[in-house]
């Protein structure tokens, strides 16, 4: 374990632990940016617009009214089964659903909580690489968190998924997919939890891009995944764009990128240090961009979109949670305004013997009570999964 030991108050600095992070010629973290060339995916419906899936429709020799009732099938009934679609002619029925809907997503197993209100699910791609979705009930809601890249690059040395660098970028379809198994599981009636007297529609609601991956390393797919999720059913999803929450790690460039797209989706920032100096340590890619160069980028998507802005802060004991840091990150989230953010503290999945564990309770609570006296919304994350290696990457590493 690292300590800084020359201040009054403990300071552990961030280091792996059982890996080794890799590194560039120059000693720093590599981060990885492009995705590696691997075989591409099969094409499948939710890849194309609907404009292309008609064409794709009419090159087969089959009316272009086929398209909307494969599409019906695929986002309001969720299933890919030909034997489902029985007003589809019983002659090429299985090839064309072959064609259109080939399967993207392999189910290798899953863990559920206890309650039955949380399952974690691993999914091999046609290709062997290994994602995880998670769903989760909370009242009035049901949340999935899903993946968007196969491993990330952006080599956190907190983070499960980052020990393995990238794979690849995963596609459209791919992202998409994980809503439409999770519908098919919540219709099936496998998701646990719901209280009696309850009446939360059984379809996922909420999607947070919290899973494997950096989403703005993805940014294409990413962001077209997004339209197919808020294109009315069946063209789409029919999801409110407003329960859907894009995460970064702060790549600058990208969130100016996404704020022009006039899709009113929740940003969040994965901030964890409000100076440079830990976050450079912590989030590799403050090298590239500096928190308050972050921060300028966060308020400016709130400028475009009206919409809120999260900050996420994973609180690590004795590492980034100490109090001058509460007051040091509200100082700056108050000198661009009020009212434009909000922030979350997430207590960290606590590791025995780790340096990577949960904040102490007091200095939880006077982290978030500086916060709050400083006149910041802040809310404490509501976890899950702890005993389901809840946080993405653990069970793929595992497997």
């Amino acid at each position: 374990m690292t300590e800084i030991t020359s201040t009054p108050v403990r300071q552990v600095r961030p280091a792996t632990e059982g890996w080794s992070q890799k590194l560039d010629a120059e000693g720093r973290p590599l981060l990885q940016f492009g995705s590696p060339k691997r075989g591409k995916p099969p094409v499948h419906l939710a890849d194309l617009t609907a404009a292309e899936r008609v064409e794709r429709i009419k090159e087969l020799g089959l009316p272009g009214f086929r398209a909307k009732q494969l599409a019906t099938h695929y986002f309001t009934h969720y299933t890919s089964d030909p034997a489902d679609m029985t007003d589809l002619p019983a002659a090429g029925r299985e090839e064309l659903v072959a064609g259109l809907l080939p399967p993207l997503l392999t189910e290798v197993r899953r863990l559920e909580t206890d309650r039955g209100d949380t399952i974690k699910f691993l999914w091999r791609l046609h290709d062997g690489a290994l994602v995880e979705s998670v769903l989760m009930r909370y009242p009035g809601r049901i949340t999935l968190c899903i993946s968007s890249q196969a491993g990330c690059g952006m080599n956190c040395p907190f983070c499960a998924t980052g020990q393995a660098g990238l794979t690849r970028n995963m596609s459209t379809a791919e992202i998409v997919d994980q809503i439409v198994r999770a519908n098919r599981a919540l219709a099936a009636g496998e998701l646990g939890g719901k209280k009696r007297g309850e009446t939360t529609p059984e379809r996922v609601s909420n999607i947070v891009f919290m899973g494997m991956g950096e989403p703005l390393a993805n940014y294409a797919r990413v962001v077209q995944a997004v339209r197919t999720m808020i294109a009315p059913q069946p063209e789409g999803l029919g999801m409110s764009a407003r329960g859907i929450t894009v995460s970064t790690v702060g790549l600058v460039p990208a969130i100016k990128k996404l704020a022009a797209e006039d899709i009113p989706v929740t940003f969040a920032l994965s901030l964890h240090a409000p100076d440079d100096q830990l976050r450079d340590e912590l989030i590799p890619v403050n090298s590239r961009w500096k928190v308050d160069e972050a921060l300028d980028a966060a308020r400016a998507y709130f400028d475009a979109t009206g919409r809120r802005v999260s900050i996420e802060y994973a609180l690590i004991k004795d590492m980034n949670d100490h109090g001058w840091r509460a007051e040091l990150l509200a100082e700056k989230l108050n000198a661009r305004g009020r009212g434009w953010v909000h922030v979350n503290p997430i207590p960290l999945n606590p590791t025995p013997g780790s340096i990577w564990t949960a904040s102490e309770p007091a200095a939880q609570a006077e982290f978030v009570r500086r916060l709050v006296d400083a006149g910041v919304p802040t809310t404490i994350r509501d976890t899950r999964g702890k005993e389901i290696d809840g946080a993405c990457g653990q069970l793929a590493a595992a497997d």
